[in-house]
């Protein structure tokens, strides 16, 4: 009750005024009439406040996000089910559900009448331009009577949470290099390099299916041999992201970074349903193993919050990756590099690793003047001819390039050639 009185609106507390005036006059006048309806103008709002102020405990909120996770640009939609658990009707409904600056404006629904035990539900949507993580909610509902003399707020304490992931693009099927380095017996991979008669045998076991008798390899031996039991083939591939604030440009979503985050995304996702083991590996000291189930939304949850670090280094990035040298493919989003730190990857070519470098010229996505753009271009080339040098393929990545366009040139073995030589050129002519 008390809660109810502080929650009068004016008009409920204009009402309790000309209870008062009223009952003064009627003192003064002694007119009884007057009293009674000094009587009923108190009982008015008094009553409205005990109303309000019971229904305020017998609600319960249940909210569902559909999707819960969304790529940016995409909308989720909102459901929020209200349930009036009291055996009196409520009055209308104001309901406000609190979001982040970047989901838009708080919206606002407006339910007339929820009778007893009865339930409603409202929906709403909500787009995020911006990947992140974000927090829907608390919900605060205005309870009201039917005569608006009473206003009472009330916020449930439950949240969710909205996580907008990068957008992934499709990518087109090609064959990468390093797609066999990883771990295990294939008997395809066996036979495609060495030939049906080379099939990996052991000396036969009591038990063994005859069957399986490699009767060329018994007859060079001398003893009875049989062939291996295949083992599945393991690709492996580390999907590494440079989050050198140094090494981007740009702000917003057009950033270089937001270019190299969508890309991590879409490559990792790709060669995650190719098969691969997967593994990501970023500058803030993440490392994510997304080969077992549900691997690719926990990859995708952490691209979502992955952000520049202003002190990051490539020297942590480099000792990270390698830490666990699984070998197989290496595909890295990299920033802009001196070329001291090109010449750093090459510490990454080992154990049989095949390293593919995104090359991100992250001063294109700035309007310098001529001379500074052709500063930034020579010192870009040199940078990428050191990683070539160093073995690595490099695929040159300018503002407004299209993935899907560059994703072949992964695949192409004269592609690095044909760069090196042009680079060559270009730096051979600056120096000059």
């Amino acid at each position: 009750m008390r809660d109810g009185l502080r929650g009068l609106t004016t008009r409920g507390r204009s009402f309790l005024a000309a209870a008062v005036a009223a009952a003064i006059s009627a003192a003064i006048l002694g007119e009884k009439d007057l009293l009674r309806v000094a009587i009923l103008l108190a009982i008015l709002p008094l009553l409205a406040a005990a109303y309000v102020g019971r229904s305020r405990y017998k609600l319960a909120c249940n909210r569902s996000l559909e999707p819960h996770r969304v790529p940016v640009g995409a909308s989720s939609r909102v459901v929020l089910r209200l349930q009036n658990l009291s055996r009196l009707p409520t009055g209308t409904l104001l309901l406000e559900d609190r979001l982040p600056y970047a989901l838009g404006s708080r919206p606002r629904v407006v339910l007339e009448r929820l009778g007893a035990h009865q339930a409603s539900s409202v929906a709403y949507t909500v787009r995020a331009d911006v990947r992140g993580r974000y927090e829907v909610g608390p919900l605060v509902i205005r309870l009201t009577d039917p005569f608006g003399l009473c206003e009472l707020t009330r916020a449930f304490p439950s949240t969710d949470h909205l996580t907008v992931i990068p957008q992934v693009t499709p990518l087109p099927s090609v064959r990468l290099p390093g797609e066999y380095a990883g771990s295990g017996d294939s008997r395809a991979r066996s036979v495609a390099v060495h030939g049906e008669d080379d099939a990996a045998t052991r000396e036969y076991r009591m038990g063994d299916d005859l069957r399986r008798v490699h009767w060329k390899s018994t007859a060079r031996t001398g003893e009875l041999m049989v062939r291996r039991e295949e083992q599945p083939w393991e690709s492996r591939a580390t999907v590494v992201l440079d989050t050198r604030a140094a090494g981007h440009r740009g702000e917003g979503p057009t950033a270089s970074f937001e270019w190299a985050v969508s890309t991590a995304a879409s490559v990792a996702v790709h060669l995650r349903q190719a098969g691969y083991k997967l593994r990501l590996v970023t500058g803030n000291g993440a490392d994510v193993d997304a080969t077992e189930a549900g691997g690719e939304g926990v990859l995708l949850d952490h691209l979502a919050e992955v952000h520049l670090d202003k002190r990051g280094e490539l020297t942590t990035l480099v000792q990270q990756v390698r830490q666990r040298a699984d070998g197989g493919l290496i595909i890295a989003l990299l920033g802009t590099l001196s070329t001291a730190e090109a010449e750093l990857l090459a510490g990454l070519r080992t154990s049989g690793a095949t390293c593919v470098g995104f090359l991100l010229d992250s001063n294109t996505w700035l309007n310098l003047p001529p001379k500074a753009r052709a500063e930034a271009e020579h010192a870009h080339g040199a940078a990428a001819l050191a990683l070539l040098q160093s073995g690595w393929r490099v695929i040159g990545v300018e503002h407004g390039n299209r993935l899907p366009v560059l994703w072949p040139q992964a695949a192409r073995g004269s592609q690095g050639f044909a760069l090196r030589a042009a680079l060559a050129e270009t730096v051979a002519g600056g120096v000059r």
